[in-house]
């Protein structure tokens, strides 16, 4: 008889799934909505936690992307009905090693009274010299534990005048944490790709290349900082009505025609197609601008009807790369004085003009050069040079 009850029970559960967790149908959308949307928010999932406060009758919802150890402090985010949570700084540093609610089976749903023991859980020094002070009594969360390695710890708690988590309290939570746990890995996917963006193109900064991005068609959709630079002196390149433009018209007609041909090339990731490159004239003599442009790749399922089709690369040999004069010392052993000569001879100064910027004697630059010679292990300066513009020092 139980199991034809029970049975019973999942089939009204199943018919009307959203009677068991206490929402209607627009409510649990607008809570999958938030979760998923939180993976972009500036604060993760700060929006949905305050829904999962509302709905669960919670005075605190706490998600830690990263639980505190001796190491490091934890990495966690909090709604609070009644103001921040401010003793978060003594949880890191002392109370998290009397936490008995931690390391759950993962992806499983508990209640602190139901795993600890109401007794256990009300003795705990934790709940004594933490949690009740801070109006907390009832404990309901679980971990969540991804394959590569991402641990996070879902918890909602209650004050001391509201009643225990209820089934379909505890049922909430369950029909939300496997959405919860793949917005967590979407999350974690676009901090990694969004770190890789940063890395390059801090390195290619540093480097003074300009990077122009434009849209299917041909509109300027993003530029780095070198670019805008470039583009705001209005010498060689400029943009008009939003797009890219040569100022003289016989090798503006060949920029278009190379930023067509790279629009209509493959541009998948198996075979993202021929880079193109071209020098751009610019006014009183100077040093003509050089220009490569490469397809984007994209796979094909990219969708929207702006997104990136073509990287133009803009190097200006007049902007100096940069370079650190501690990345220098350290790659090659050299003093800080050393380091400063040698960068002054990669920046194409002569030794006379080199010891002129550095406002030292010509000896003295002499004597530098030699122990860079001895240290780098070369004999003559065009050398040295083609070490120093080979060398990865132009990345730190």
């Amino acid at each position: 008889m139980r199991g034809v009850r029970n049975a019973s029970r999942r089939e009204r559960l199943a018919a009307h799934p959203f009677d068991s967790v206490g929402l209607s149908l627009a409510q649990f959308s607008e809570l999958l909505a938030a979760i998923y949307q939180g993976a972009l928010e500036p604060v993760p999932w700060k929006g949905a936690l305050d829904l999962l406060r509302v709905y669960l009758r919670a005075n605190y919802v706490t998600l830690m992307l990263r639980p505190p150890s001796p190491e490091r402090e934890a990495l966690m985010v909090n709604a609070a009905g009644g103001g921040p949570i401010t003793r978060e700084a003594e949880y890191n540093k002392y109370y998290y090693a009397l936490d008995p609610f931690i390391d759950l089976p993962p992806d499983r749903v508990f209640v602190a009274d139901e795993l600890a023991g109401e007794g256990r859980w009300r003795d705990s020094e934790f709940y004594k010299q933490f949690l009740k002070p801070l109006d907390i009594l009832y404990a309901i969360g679980a971990d969540i534990v991804t394959d590569d390695g991402i641990h996070c710890r879902f918890r909602a708690s209650r004050p001391h005048r509201e009643r225990p988590f209820s089934p379909a309290d505890k049922a909430l939570c369950e029909a939300v944490l496997p959405h919860l746990k793949r917005a967590v890995i979407l999350h974690s996917q676009i901090n990694l790709i969004d770190s890789e963006r940063r890395l390059y193109a801090g390195t290619v900064d540093r480097m003074r290349v300009g990077t122009v991005i434009l849209d299917q068609g041909g509109m300027l959709m993003k530029s780095n900082a070198v670019a805008d630079a470039m583009l705001r002196e209005g010498d060689g390149l400029i943009v008009a009505g939003g797009a890219l433009r040569a100022q003289n018209p016989f090798e503006n007609r060949e920029l278009q025609r190379l930023i067509r041909q790279a629009m209509s090339g493959p541009g998948d990731g198996a075979n993202p197609g021929v880079a193109e490159a071209i020098s751009i004239s610019r006014r009183n003599g100077r040093s003509r601008i050089g220009v490569v442009v490469r397809p984007i790749p994209h796979d094909q399922w990219s969708e929207g009807n702006r997104r990136p089709s073509v990287a133009l690369l803009i190097r200006d040999p007049e902007r100096r790369a940069e370079a650190s004069r501690e990345t220098v010392r350290r790659l090659f052993d050299l003093t800080p004085a050393e380091a400063s000569l040698a960068l002054a001879l990669a920046d194409g100064l002569t030794l006379d003009e080199a010891a002129e910027r550095l406002s030292i004697r010509k000896n003295t630059a002499r004597a530098h050069l030699r122990s860079i010679f001895s240290k780098i292990g070369v004999s003559r300066q065009t050398t040295l040079v083609r070490v120093l513009l080979s060398s990865v020092m132009w990345l730190g």
